[in-house]
């Protein structure tokens, strides 16, 4: 009946000051009075985990998609005007913004969050572009 009486704090702290030898030991006398196995519960979280895992990778992409580019796919009219933003938006040159804006349809920015996306597509399209966000 003293086990009993036992806290779980002292219980754990009881586990703590023992070696890894001692834990073992322990682990297999649990097993043993219980009939149970410490191994069965770990297997059935590796499946669950397996489960899961599958399941993400057979999801639509757009649903676990996390980082997204924004790709200028059109000028317009104020192509000076959508140098400037895109200059705002990045940390590039004045020459750099221009090749990007003369050439578009590659990314202007990569792996950005979905809100940092929409917030630069929106600055962009303001400025007279056309933007994909992919």
């Amino acid at each position: 009946m003293g086990s009993a009486t036992l806290s779980k704090k002292n219980i754990i702290t009881a586990i703590e000051n023992m070696t890894v030898l001692e834990l073992n030991e322990l682990v297999k006398e649990l097993e043993e009075k219980f009939g149970v196995s410490a191994a069965a519960p770990m297997m059935a979280a590796v499946s669950a985990a397996s489960l899961a895992g599958a399941a993400e990778t057979s999801a639509p992409e757009d649903e676990v998609k996390t980082e997204f580019d924004v790709v200028l796919t059109t000028v317009g009219d104020k192509k000076i005007q959508v140098i400037k933003t895109v200059r705002e938006l990045t940390s590039l040159g004045l020459k750099e913004a221009k090749d990007v804006v003369d050439n578009p349809g590659k990314p202007i920015k990569e792996s950005v969050t979905k809100e940092e996306a929409e917030q630069m597509k929106a600055k962009l399209e303001e400025a007279g572009a056309t933007v994909e966000i992919k």
